[in-house]
């Protein structure tokens, strides 16, 4: 009997290849390296299953160069580079990675709201480069973190988990999200609901966890970044296109805003030239996943999940992005 060939795209941790071992025919990239579109293309073409990534474009033509595709999944949480209609129209299933880089995530995004609030990096430079001569009264003077306010825009697992962490800062947290939380969750966590506007106003912090979709693309741009207090922050550990670099980079040569964190870009991996040479802003090639125990259970979770649609299970890890596919599930 033939076994499912599965193409995988990038060196994913071995627990993850391990759980694909002996079941499926494997062919896997083992280059750090975003594939070509034609490598891409030859990689699908007679895979049953493709275990991918977020730099990885899946359109419709790729879908259509490869008529045995009966999975994707995508190592990251977030899944925009994926044509969801397309794949859920060919009736091939497609997973994510939530949940287990939640904490992690949140972890960076606190990195991020320190780091530049205190100017770290900008100290790093200066002791490397010898120009540390000894405490001086207004030396790096940054902004205070504890009793500040916190802005979340998008309260999903990660944004709850950044919330929850501010309460040890003894912040006030406001909160945007089109759908809300339980008045339990907001007691919990100490958050008001208020709307964006009022968010962006209020907030000397304000910290973006909404995937991206049509609505969420530059939800942050000129308009809003002129809400913002000229001493706030913006840290984007979400999606680069949620934000405009372009009005960003202004706003924050200009003084207009105090600083800015970001581990993701709006034409990643470049990055808008006007951040560049900005020493208010902190920039990390996206690293908000990247601690050794998460990416290897994102690993494991990609490959189960993979394995689950190939051998007509429903993936376990209840991570099927495109429910309309359900029927395909031999044993539900």
């Amino acid at each position: 009997m033939r076994k499912p060939k599965v193409f995988v795209t990038c060196p994913i941790p071995e627990a993850g290849l391990d759980v694909l071992r002996g079941a499926v025919d494997m062919e896997v990239n083992m280059d750090d390296r975003v594939l070509t579109r034609q490598e891409l293309l030859a990689g699908v073409a007679d895979a049953d299953g493709l275990l991918c990534q977020l730099a990885d474009v899946v359109d419709e033509s790729v879908l259509a160069a490869a008529p045995r595709l009966r999975a994707i999944a995508n190592y990251a949480v977030g899944y925009n580079n994926i044509d969801i209609a397309a794949a859920t129209d060919r009736r091939i299933a497609v997973t994510n990675t939530p949940g287990v880089l939640t904490e992690t995530t949140a972890d960076l995004t606190w990195a991020l709201i320190l780091a530049v609030a205190r100017r770290v990096v900008e100290g790093d430079a200066m002791v490397r480069q010898g120009r540390f001569r000894g405490w001086a009264p207004r030396l790096l003077l940054g902004g205070d973190v504890y009793g500040r306010v916190l802005g979340v825009v998008g309260m999903g697992r990660i944004g709850q988990a950044v919330a929850r962490r501010a309460r040890g800062f003894g912040m006030k947290v406001l909160y945007y999200d089109r759908s809300g939380i339980s008045s339990s969750l907001e007691t919990e966590l100490g958050a008001t609901r208020v709307s964006l506007e009022e968010l962006l106003r209020e907030s000397d912090f304000v910290s973006l966890h909404v995937p991206l979709t049509p609505e969420t693309r530059h939800l942050i741009g000129r308009e809003q970044l002129a809400m913002m207090k000229r001493t706030a922050y913006l840290v984007n550990t979400a999606r680069g296109p949620v934000v405009d670099e372009a009005a960003l980079a202004q706003a924050l040569a200009a003084g207009e805003l105090a600083g800015a964190g970001l581990d993701v870009y709006e034409n990643e991996p470049e990055v808008h030239p006007g951040l560049l040479g900005l020493d208010n802003v902190v920039l990390l090639p996206h690293l908000g996943s990247a601690t050794v125990d998460t990416r290897e259970r994102m690993a494991v979770m990609a490959a189960e999940s993979l394995l689950d649609v190939l051998e007509g299970r429903e993936p376990r890890a209840g991570n099927l992005v495109n429910r309309g596919v359900i029927g395909v599930f031999k044993n539900k």
